[in-house]
């Protein structure tokens, strides 16, 4: 998968420090300057006259400016309001103008509206809880071509038996297909970052699986946390047996079921993996059919995660 390049010269960064702007790194502030790596997102992002394009920190606005070209609308989530002063000035006056709708604040605090495409670099410090806000937001959109640290991305793509095959990796790959697109070097940013990044597509499964999701991630919750170690080991912590008999008994309770004489959690987990040949799997090489199964398991028994 060839690196993309970096451009040496960015006119629209030179005047905008002109301007006495300096990038807030708490923001995650890492502007994308090089126009062939956003040419290349917009490209993969497959877009269409009538779409509505989600954009995450669009910074100065050199990418919401080629979206701006091709589709309906942009919505601009950003947090900063300078940028969104500059972003204004950037289409004032110009048949962008009525196309580019701007949302200033905290992305993962807003209700997002309705977007059929997701194109955006965004800051590196919000993108776990940036992908399921995404994946569980109602309508479904199209596809997402975001920008990651390349790390990250790596988690997402991951495989079972991978080592960076995790938590992440089977809630994402759960709820959409992933695909990494290209590598990006440090230098296509300003200021450029500490790590290397990488763009990834998802795309959202849809219609998504037939499960509670809540419940699919309490689950792997407890299977993750200790990942090398087998199924057994994590499900007999004194916590986990603590928190499962809790939503058992609740369980009982609204279905006005008797719980049995003597009933012991420690056990009826262990039988119930011992049922499905579980109790030695480790969930580093467990796929999404394995975790299904293992959750369907559980719930046909009364026993539930959230």
């Amino acid at each position: 998968m060839p690196k993309v390049k970096s451009e040496k010269k960015s006119r629209v960064h030179t005047e905008i420090a002109k301007q006495g702007i300096t990038f807030n790194k708490n923001f995650g502030q890492h502007i994308l300057k090089n126009p062939l790596v956003i040419t290349s997102m917009i490209e993969k992002s497959a877009l269409r006259p009538p779409d509505t394009v989600l954009e995450i920190g669009p910074g100065t606005g050199n990418m919401t400016i080629k979206l701006l070209e091709q589709v309906k609308q942009v919505v601009a989530c950003e947090i900063d309001h300078r940028l969104v002063a500059e972003l204004q000035k950037r289409v004032q006056n110009t048949p962008y103008q009525q196309k580019l709708k701007i949302m200033i604040g905290d992305v993962l605090k807003m209700e997002l509206p309705y977007f059929s495409v997701c194109v955006a670099n965004i800051p590196y410090q919000i993108s776990s809880p940036l992908v399921f806000k995404l994946l569980l937001h109602r309508p479904f959109f199209r596809c997402a071509v975001l920008m990651f640290q390349k790390e990250f991305a790596d988690r997402l793509i991951a495989k079972p038996g991978d080592k960076l095959y995790c938590r992440l990796s089977i809630n994402t790959q759960l709820l959409a297909r992933v695909d990494m697109l290209m590598k990006v070097g440090k230098n296509n940013f300003r200021p450029p970052p500490k790590v290397e990044s990488a763009v990834v597509r998802i795309e959202p499964r849809n219609p998504p699986p037939p499960i509670s999701y809540t419940e699919w991630d309490g689950l792997t919750r407890i299977a993750f946390s200790r990942k090398n170690k087998t199924l057994g080991s994590a499900f007999r912590q004194s916590v986990v047996l603590a928190m499962l008999e809790k939503n058992y008994k609740l369980h009982c309770s609204l279905n006005n079921k008797e719980i049995p004489e003597g009933f012991n959690m420690k056990a009826k987990v262990e039988e119930i993996l011992a049922k499905v040949e579980a109790e030695q799997k480790r969930a580093r090489v467990m796929d999404i059919d394995d975790f299904i199964v293992l959750l369907h398991a559980f719930n046909t028994e009364g026993i539930h995660f959230s």
